[in-house]
């Protein structure tokens, strides 16, 4: 199986080099390489050969913090999953780290384990929130509080097999999954996830499930979005 090729930035060195130590004993991860800042980040990942599946990026850093190293790096490596790390967390972020693209969004302190959980989860999925994340996510939207959702379409405009498969986006099944799940080719969930992509003008799986959010797709009392490790 092919490792998860990760890059880290951090400006605590000693942080820095104690995580990539952790992540180093995980035989089914590689770490390119680190920096001691956004810029530095952006620069080697500029100029490397290898390119990362994942970016683990610390949330207050000098120079260039978290989130303008985020928007660059969205820019930069589109298909780059980023997952922010900040000594300073609280949940009512979330909604503003969906709106940037964020993939995982984690307190500095988050059990090592679980770390390395939630590491193969974005990989694996694109997305790891915990409930508490989400329902505090839907709280703020439901009072327009904190961020507003994203976009113009209405949940309407949406087929109803492209509907099915927001929800099952949300669920966090794998194109491979929902593809069983509904008898249809990979291929054609790839190109309904591309439609969805172009008419919520979402940019990735979070700002999908912002969509559903907003536009209540999602069965809360049935509890269909669990993205929180069991």
């Amino acid at each position: 199986m092919d490792k998860i090729k990760i890059v880290m930035a951090d400006d605590e060195e000693l942080f820095l080099n104690g995580l990539k130590a952790l992540l180093e004993k995980d035989k089914k991860l590689q770490i390119l390489f680190t920096a001691n800042d956004g810029e530095e980040l952006l620069e080697k990942l500029e100029g490397a050969v290898e390119k990362p599946h994942i970016a683990v990026v610390d949330l207050r850093m000098k120079k260039k913090d978290g989130i303008a190293t985020t928007e660059q790096l969205k820019k930069l490596c589109p298909e780059l999953k980023i997952i922010i790390l900040s000594s300073h967390y609280r949940e009512t972020f979330v909604g503003y780290m969906l709106k940037l693209g964020v993939n995982a969004f984690l307190p500095k302190d988050i059990n090592p384990d679980l770390l390395q959980e939630v590491i193969a989860q974005v990989q694996a999925r694109g997305l790891y929130f915990t409930d508490d994340q989400l329902k505090g996510l839907q709280e703020q939207l439901s009072s327009g509080s904190g961020m507003k959702a994203p976009p113009t379409t209405d949940s309407h405009e949406l087929t109803g097999r492209e509907t099915e498969i927001l929800q099952l986006i949300c669920e966090q099944y794998t194109n491979a999954e929902i593809a069983e799940k509904l008898f249809i080719s990979i291929r054609t969930v790839e190109g309904h996830r591309n439609n969805l992509l172009l008419k919520t003008e979402a940019k990735n799986t979070a700002g999908l499930v912002l969509f559903a959010l907003a536009h209540n797709l999602i069965d809360w009392n049935a509890k269909l979005l669990e993205f929180g490790i069991r």
